[in-house]
């Protein structure tokens, strides 16, 4: 019973290990939201890395749409490569708009760092009977096997992300969270992880409304 139960909490662990954690740092609501919430939402993943980008926004629209807030991915009216000239600001403004959105969700990476720790060793020992004792090769031949992990130094790769919430309408901030996240896997599995907690922050803070 000892060993499995030693035998699922190794497991626990390493699967733990597998999914990307999100912790959010902090967020800031302004008094001005409305009170009732946004109900669309224009969404944007500021990177130039199409994947990612078309990954995030496309995971966010999914979850808002399933708690029943209409989203609406930057695809169409920011393409790839595209850079602004300042010039078209009301031509996007306007697009936005006229999409229905009422709120523009922006996502985007604000610094990444290296942090190198040290995992100490772990020796495991097993339980010994005493007719182990009885002769020095049966005594050496059972201790002999122990199992020792040493210890190493590893790299923790730390991103600092930053999801804002401008009103559509007067292009003022009315929601900021930062949030950190340590050695993701892949985009695929950190982008859910990422958009529901974004997400289920939203609708704390009374941004968004679940229907």
């Amino acid at each position: 019973m000892r060993k499995l139960s030693s035998f699922l909490v190794i497991t626990l662990l390493i699967l733990g290990a597998c999914s990307p954690s999100v912790k959010i740092l902090g967020s800031w609501t302004s008094p001005n939201k409305p009170a009732g919430g946004y109900d669309d939402l224009f969404v944007t993943a500021l990177t130039d890395n199409i994947l990612a980008r078309q990954t995030v926004e496309t995971d966010l629209d999914n979850l808002l749409m399933e708690d029943g807030v209409n989203a609406q991915s930057s695809f169409d009216i920011l393409p790839p490569g595209f850079k602004s000239n300042g010039v078209d600001k009301d031509q996007i403004l306007s697009k936005i708009r006229e999409l229905g959105n009422d709120a523009i969700l922006t996502v985007a990476v604000l610094d990444q760092t290296n942090e190198t720790r040290y995992v100490p060793g772990t020796t495991m020992y097993s339980p010994m009977g005493y007719g182990y004792y009885g002769s020095f090769w049966g005594y050496y031949n059972y201790y002999n096997p122990v199992m020792y992990d040493p210890g190493y130094y590893t790299t923790d790769k730390n991103y600092y992300l930053e999801a804002n919430l401008y009103d559509a309408e007067t292009e003022e901030l009315v929601w900021s969270s930062q949030s950190e996240t340590t050695n993701p896997a892949s985009i695929e599995t950190f982008s859910k992880t990422f958009s529901e907690t974004v997400v289920n922050q939203l609708i704390k803070d009374g941004l968004i409304i679940k229907k």
